[in-house]
């Protein structure tokens, strides 16, 4: 898992890459903007089309697992990196045969999911004290970091997709230790 520090850092390096305005680097930085701002999977990100992205509302529409449909919000730097790939690094690589894809690769396909995983990796080479994990890494933050900003388990369940309860629980280890140095920095019986 990525502490806060480092995921806003490994979006810092993803936004200064996408400077050079190398398509696939726009096309990177929106990536992992979503996948750390929502906490979808890399297959659902992979699968997503223009069209089920609500900029305006900020919330996509995403088919998990079991072809299950849920609407799930995003936040304002994740908006503005869909709107710079959608702008100037989609139309750079779009063809005839791209179809309703958001994410495209060099060659104007839909973006596969390994190539996504390749981007974390390669951006998180320039994260100082990272681990090197993948898009499921970026969900398990995400989904952590909800929970120690006060989010509700059963909300990051519904966010996260989650069939059951009991998985999302497992994120909540984090935040009982974060309760537990609280407790014990505010209570004079701890």
């Amino acid at each position: 898992m990525l502490a806060q520090r480092s995921a806003a850092s490994l979006l810092d390096v993803a936004a200064v890459a996408a400077d050079d305005d190398d398509p696939v680097h726009l096309r990177d930085r929106a990536a992992l903007e979503l996948l750390y701002g929502t906490g979808i999977r890399v297959g659902e990100l992979a699968g997503l089309d223009v069209d089920d992205v609500d900029l305006d509302q900020r919330v996509l529409r995403v088919v998990g697992k079991g072809d299950k449909e849920r609407r799930v919000p995003f936040g304002v730097p994740a908006r503005e990196a869909v709107l710079e790939w959608l702008s100037r690094g989609r139309p750079a690589l779009a063809t005839s045969g791209s179809g309703p894809a958001l994410l495209l690769g060099r060659r104007g396909r839909r973006v596969d999911p390994r190539q996504v995983r390749e981007a974390v990796h390669r951006l998180l080479e320039h994260v100082p004290d990272a681990p090197d994990l993948g898009p499921h890494g970026l969900r398990h933050s995400a989904a952590t970091h909800l929970l120690e900003g006060g989010a509700d388990l059963r909300m990051v369940q519904e966010l996260l997709g989650h069939a059951s309860l009991a998985t999302t629980q497992i994120y909540t280890h984090v935040s009982v230790d974060r309760l537990k140095r609280s407790f014990a920095q505010a209570h004079p019986r701890a």
